[in-house]
């Protein structure tokens, strides 16, 4: 029977002012998909007030396409560049990192421009040419891990 290697405790690092790492909670949290502007900036400032009111940092999060609806006729989204800018005035109106998915390797470079951390959903976790674009962007890439990979 092999040695599981030991897990290495994972160094802190900053996106915007919100510090991972340092053992401490941070709220993500947001609608599941970009709705509209004034939907995205009432989520953002209450998630935000309710996280400071208690003393977590905050992270928004929302997808600007929702690929993985369980019908072709469920809505998923305003389109990936109207949900950019709102993604941007999230940002610049509420001085919080984003978060958003990104599905493909041509969505990385526009995406990247706005959100602060890239995620790659779950059912894409096993895409190692988009993870690896992604890391090649800079930015923070979160992987979701898929429980078909428990």
């Amino acid at each position: 029977m092999s040695k599981q290697p030991e897990a290495r405790p994972m160094k802190a690092f900053r996106v915007g002012d919100v510090t991972f790492g340092d053992g401490r909670l941070t709220l993500i949290a947001g609608p599941c998909v970009v709705e509209s502007r004034e939907h995205a900036l009432m989520m953002a400032r209450e998630c935000a007030q309710r996280a400071r009111r208690v003393g977590l940092d905050y992270v928004y999060k929302s997808s600007f396409d929702k690929a993985n609806r369980s019908s072709h006729e469920s809505f998923r989204g305003i389109g990936m560049h109207k949900a950019l800018a709102v993604l941007r005035a999230v940002k610049e109106e509420h001085g919080v990192p984003v978060l958003t998915d990104v599905h493909t390797i041509e969505q990385i470079e526009s995406v990247a421009e706005v959100a602060d951390i890239l995620q790659i959903p779950a059912f894409l976790s096993r895409q190692t040419d988009l993870i690896e674009a992604a890391a090649r962007s800079g930015r923070v890439v979160n992987v979701k891990k898929g429980q078909f990979l428990a």
